[in-house]
């Protein structure tokens, strides 16, 4: 009996060639349920990947909220935990754009931190000095734009540092 079908077997009766259809048929539905399944895992796992990337977000958020908040507490401390996070790389330049932008800090504690004798912390100084931009502005204008940034500690020796870094600059 031929049915239409060459590759269904001449020598398998009728009722199992009706049979080999069926199963072809069903193939063919489950290859597409196969299809689904995977479409649907793939959208999963970019859900997940994309939930995980928002809590690693939210992580580095929290981390950077208390480094923010060590910082305030004691400026070293902060700045070490910022370091240790890899919130902060070990560069001046990259701590004293974190300084500028004094976002949540306590503008004491920059000028503690800027302040310091340390050589580190006088290559940040200078770096944040270099932040300001103090074209067309004269002595008293820019004296405001710089201290304005942070608050000046109460030691002289600190003040001097600053003072001859912004004099330098200006």
């Amino acid at each position: 009996m031929y049915s239409g079908n060459k590759e269904i077997g001449q020598d398998l009766t009728p009722e199992q060639q009706k049979l080999v259809i069926e199963l072809r048929r069903r193939k063919q539905e489950l290859l597409l349920e196969i299809q689904q399944i995977k479409d649907e895992l793939c959208e999963v796992v970019q859900e997940m990947e994309s939930h995980d990337s928002e809590n690693k977000h939210s992580t580095k958020e929290k981390q950077m909220s208390i480094g923010r908040k060590k910082f305030n507490m004691d400026p070293k401390k902060g700045i070490e935990y910022l370091y240790e996070n890899h919130l902060l790389k070990i560069d001046a330049q990259d701590v004293a754009q974190f300084l500028y932008k004094g976002e949540g800090l306590n503008k004491t504690a920059i000028g503690d931190y800027l302040g310091e004798k340390k050589p580190f912390n006088e290559q940040v100084l200078k770096a944040f000095v270099e932040l300001h931009d103090f074209t067309n502005l004269i002595l008293v204008q820019a004296l405001r734009q710089f201290l304005w940034s942070f608050r000046l500690p109460g030691e002289a020796q600190k003040i001097d540092r600053m003072m001859e870094c912004f004099a330098q600059r200006y």
